[in-house]
């Protein structure tokens, strides 16, 4: 699978930079690997939503927030894992995710800090998934990739605003939007630092 013309949908969550041409084109290259990566990464966020069942059952509204999301990470985990049967496909085994453990690094100290980190960091997070999902979706790729990333783009833009909302529920609106900013310039820092490869981040 190659790329022949590149279409750029936008921005979303007001990311610094967009996903380079040259993100795309390495994915295209290797679509077999970036989808072993992305079935790796819906799973993953499948169990860092239960994580924060775990660790706050006392805040209902994550609480009931995280269990829906688990739930539905697990399906997109399963429907990337049909896609990638249908191509005679299987999952990788794990690998250090490099962008996702240079956001964590960045996680304060403190319950309340530490909190607000974790909801927001993973808004960016979930935003730069949406950002990349819709490049995917506009480029030269068969039309069920085109649906598929497309319908998986609207749903990671919408785990950024449910991560947003959710900080505004404990914390200051204020606050909130500060430290979103701050989140925004972190994880411009990080995507640059990292190595161009056929993977999510």
């Amino acid at each position: 699978m190659t790329v022949i013309e590149v279409q750029n949908p936008g921005l979303y969550g007001q990311l610094r930079e967009p996903s380079t041409d040259a993100w795309l084109i390495a994915v295209l290259a290797d679509f077999n690997a970036f989808l072993q990566d992305h079935a790796a990464n819906e799973r993953k966020a499948s169990a860092m939503a239960m994580s924060m069942v775990a660790h706050y059952p006392d805040k209902p509204d994550i609480l009931n927030a995280m269990i829906d999301l688990a739930l539905e990470e697990l399906n997109h985990f399963r429907q990337v894992v049909r896609l990638m049967q249908s191509l005679g496909l299987q999952p990788a085994g794990d690998e250090k995710d490099l962008y996702v453990n240079g956001m964590r690094r960045h996680l304060r100290d403190g319950k309340e800090p530490y909190l607000l980190d974790r909801l927001l960091s993973a808004a960016v997070i979930e935003a730069r998934g949406a950002e990349r999902f819709a490049r995917i979706a506009a480029a030269n790729v068969s039309p069920q990739i085109q649906t598929f990333y497309s319908t998986l783009a609207r749903s990671e833009s919408n785990h950024h605003h449910l991560f947003v909302d959710l900080a505004t529920i404990y914390f200051p609106k204020n606050e909130v939007n500060t430290r979103l900013e701050e989140w925004l310039d972190i994880e411009k820092t990080v995507l640059t630092g990292l190595t161009v490869r056929a993977r999510l981040h």
